[in-house]
């Protein structure tokens, strides 16, 4: 008998499970990022829902899993979002599925394949790909694959629906991820502005959902335990009554785990959105805020409009009466960028003290009109993904490595919060030299920008900081002891002990004979 019953277990699970005739699936950066897209297409799927799953892996898994698990669900159809940061994962899953399972009709969509004749190889491997918005065009497909149509191209290219048409994705967050993942969300959808290095720049407008039905949505989340809403909108507070109306939702909302993150210009922030602004407490919002460049040459060269004055004052605003968390974005190798240049931007930037500065690197996206320049300024990028910008007319390669470096340590030292006491120090009055200047001491010192343990890290910026940039030792140990004490890291500093340093507690490429002296 109980093997009757488990043999009817089982077969009922294979039935199940064969009605999953199609599985949407993408390889996230992370766990904790959920794939919003794949929430949409499933949301626009119809009829066709219940012959449907959603599976979501990481591009730290192995291809071999990934197929396994994929093919345990016996689909005809998968259809795979593709972006910059999974495409080389993207490409070896699709051959792996394709050796295994010649029949299985495989779906390409996303950024990355959006934009040809400039596509990926992982395209050839695929049997249909899915250019552009993918909500209507993706279930026209299946529904004549699954009627054993065939459609005409290999290429479809995607049509847009009215965002009223659209049915919402909100519901498909389950409990695992509105506990466990970032929920994403969206007010808006497009962005009005050209800037030549961003693929919004191919939108027409920003054309925004019916606020009252997606203020019900955003309770729904809410009420079934979502606390972390990070919004998508490219332009959260450009229209500025609807960004106040959902400021104001989330205040009346607002408890002990909420905390928002929003995509902002920096250089719109109206009387009405400040004073709501005010009104949130520490640590609740982050703005996402792309300053780029505050050089209006090369603003003007990549279409960017950026009142560079109200985009200082804003930030400064923000900094002295809210408790906003300042992510703030500058892109070196921009066209007509030099080193010079990216460090006066960089250097007023520091000055406005946000609590974080990245700095990112020139990428070629496909599609993305700052392709235009690429000839004039001798644009040279890394032919792989993430096809970052390895040289041009006025950056050389070496200079482009040393700031690849900088960026890493400013991310171990400046956006980490474990140097707070100790960055002013290095910095000085002459930010971005003297970082520089660390950086590549530190690189010398170490050979890597990885696997650094933070106490080593604590050691050797010590040592640059007396050996290279002379500040006083006594200054320099007083400041990053502070700061080791915060860290609440086990142990002493190596400048504590009563013997001389070793290169073994120091690191390779440093002497004892220097070790002495800066001691």
């Amino acid at each position: 008998m109980k093997v009757e019953v488990t043999a009817r277990k089982s077969q009922l699970h294979d039935k199940v499970r064969s009605m999953n005739q199609i599985v949407l699936t993408t390889l996230n950066a992370r766990y904790i990022h959920a794939a919003f897209g794949l929430r949409y297409i499933f949301a626009n799927l119809a009829e066709l829902q219940a012959q449907t799953v959603v599976r979501e892996f990481t591009i730290h898994e192995t291809a071999l899993n990934i197929a396994e698990k994929i093919l345990a669900e016996q689909p005809k159809i998968v259809g795979i979002s593709v972006y910059i940061w999974n495409v080389s994962e993207v490409t070896e899953l699709v051959g792996v599925l394709k050796q295994i399972s010649p029949e299985l009709v495989i779906v390409l969509g996303g950024p990355e394949v959006s934009h040809p004749p400039d596509l990926p190889a992982v395209c050839e491997l695929a049997d249909y790909v899915v250019t552009g918005a993918g909500e209507k065009s993706f279930y026209d497909l299946c529904t004549q694959l699954l009627q054993r149509q065939t459609p005409l191209n290999r290429m479809i290219e995607g049509v847009s629906v009215p965002l009223p048409q659209l049915a919402s994705p909100y519901q498909y967050y389950d409990a695992e991820d509105i506990q466990n993942r970032i929920c994403y969300v969206e007010a808006s959808r497009g962005c009005p502005f050209k800037c030549e290095f961003c693929l919004s720049a191919l939108d027409k407008t920003a054309k925004p959902f019916e606020l009252g039905a997606f203020l019900d949505e955003m309770d729904n989340l809410y009420q079934k335990g979502a606390r972390n809403f990070k919004f998508i909108d490219r332009t959260f507070n450009l229209k500025v009554k609807t960004s106040v109306a959902i400021l104001e939702f989330f205040l009346a909302r607002m408890d002990d785990e909420l905390y928002l993150h929003f995509e902002v210009i920096p250089d719109n922030l109206p009387d009405d959105l400040k004073e709501v602004l005010k009104r949130f407490p520490d640590n609740r919002l982050q703005f996402e805020i792309g300053v780029q460049t505050f050089d209006p040459e090369i603003q003007e060269l990549i279409s960017r409009r950026q009142d560079n004055q109200k985009t200082i004052e804003n930030l400064r605003w923000l900094r002295e009466h809210t408790g906003a968390h300042l992510h703030t974005d500058l892109i070196f190798g921009l066209p007509g960028d030099t080193l010079e240049n990216f460090a006066e931007s960089f250097d007023q930037l520091v000055a406005l003290n946000p609590q974080e500065i990245q700095l990112g690197i020139l990428k070629r996206l496909r599609g993305a009109p700052i392709n235009r320049h690429t000839d004039e300024y001798q644009l040279r990028y890394n032919p792989v993904p993430p096809y970052n910008i390895l040289s041009t007319r006025d950056i050389s390669f070496s200079d482009m490595q040393r700031v690849n470096r900088f960026a890493r340590y400013w991310d171990m030292i400046g956006n980490s919060g474990r140097f707070k006491i100790t960055l002013p120090t290095i910095l000085g009055d002459r930010p971005f030299e003297r970082f520089l200047t660390l950086s590549d001491a530190l690189f010398n010192a170490s050979g890597s920008t990885w696997k650094i343990a933070l106490k080593r890290l604590f050691e050797l910026v010590y040592e640059v900081m007396v050996g290279t940039l002379l500040v006083d030792s006594e200054q320099s140990q007083t400041v990053l002891r502070e700061d080791f004490l915060r860290s609440e890291l086990k142990g002493r500093l190596a400048f504590e002990e009563t013997k001389p340093l070793t290169k073994q507690k120091v690191g390779k490429g440093i002497a004892n004979k220097r070790q002495k002296m800066h001691q």
